[in-house]
């Protein structure tokens, strides 16, 4: 996780956030809430350490490409594959293979974003979710625990914080822009009053953690109006409240989607990540292709699988590598020299 992107690609600078960082961030910001709400801290840090174990290289990018390749194989979900690598890909144990993890844990990663059932449509549970399942049922018709909602909501926080950072660092725009946004301007405009004449880098840390807190005091707050109006007695009373338990007021969600749409325009679509798209779609699908049709390249235990199973190991082995492993790999591969760089 140290060297696979979150919106910047680990090349282009070290003082990005990874996911590794935004993971060690969002385990902080659970615990922090977990500990105000008197819920179990150290669940709610695992399942947000562990949120984003599934995520291919290049992000979410590299995962809706890999899930283009595999569109005929069951497809590529970052929640699901999560699930498979604590669950199947970690060889950790003499007796069994995956994570020692608890019932809770796997729970929290399975629906920290609410209930996998019922499906609409024609939509199918992902297949490491189903089989992990239909061995160890995970009540997906219901809310995940307080902790893993605290944790999800923590995801939220972390990433719509510090992307406003890497931002500003990278920028994509500046500090003035970020008045646009209603409830940013206030917390810029306290702390120019309060310290005048600030520099831009105290400024901007400045800012981002009176927006944590600002943020994390909300949840807290509107978290435990809905623990008393609930007023639960178990666990199970949590998971079948029917909504989740902790969240945002509804004037701090319409503060967070106008926050969003700001960095969805000035920065996951801005013109210098849009240009590294195409880039990356191919350095994906074209490994994915080669590996189908060449497994001995890639590992000789690949040769016997056949159809979904190949495709899976595959699928498996590139979202493993992290963002300057599958180049080097694409280097190797697709280049005109006959050996590797030394």
């Amino acid at each position: 996780m140290q060297f696979r992107c979150q919106v910047l690609l680990s090349m282009e600078g070290d003082y990005y956030r990874t996911r590794l960082t935004h993971s060690i961030e969002v385990g902080q910001i659970a615990r922090a809430l977990a500990r105000h709400l008197g819920l179990n801290e150290d669940l709610s840090e695992a399942i947000g350490l562990a949120h984003d174990l599934g995520h291919a290289p290049f992000g979410h990018m590299g995962g809706e490409v890999l899930d283009e390749c595999m569109v005929s194989y069951g497809g590529f979900d970052h929640n699901d594959h999560a699930l498979r690598v604590v669950g199947v890909l970690e060889k950790r144990y003499a007796g069994f293979d995956g994570l020692n993890l608890s019932w809770e844990v796997i729970e929290g990663l399975a629906k920290h974003n609410g209930p996998l059932l019922p499906l609409e449509g024609d939509a199918v549970l992902p297949p490491a979710t189903a089989a992990i399942d239909a061995a160890w049922p995970l009540e997906l018709d219901k809310f995940a625990s307080a902790e893993a909602q605290a944790s999800a909501i923590s995801d939220d926080i972390a990433y719509n914080t510090h992307d406003i950072d890497d931002g500003l660092q990278a920028g994509f725009f500046d500090v003035s822009e970020l008045g646009e946004i209603s409830f940013v301007a206030p917390v810029l405009e306290g702390i120019c009053t309060q310290h005048p004449g600030l520099e831009e880098v105290r400024l901007r840390h400045e800012l981002i953690r009176r927006l944590i807190s600002m943020l994390v005091s909300d949840v807290v707050e509107e978290s435990h109006a809905r623990i008393l109006a609930l007023n639960p007695v178990g666990v199970d009373d949590i998971r079948l409240a029917g909504h989740p338990v902790i969240a945002f007021s509804e004037g701090m969600r319409a503060h967070v989607n106008e926050l969003r749409r700001f960095l969805y325009e000035r920065m996951y679509r801005n013109r210098h990540v849009n240009r590294i798209r195409p880039k990356i779609q191919q350095v994906v699908s074209d490994l994915f292709s080669l590996y189908m049709e060449n497994p001995d390249c890639l590992a000789p235990e690949a040769v016997a699988l056949k159809g979904n199973q190949r495709a899976r190991f595959i699928a498996d082995a590139l979202a493993g590598m992290t963002d300057r492993s599958i180049l080097e790999d694409y280097d190797q591969m697709f280049h005109s020299y006959p050996y590797p760089k030394v």
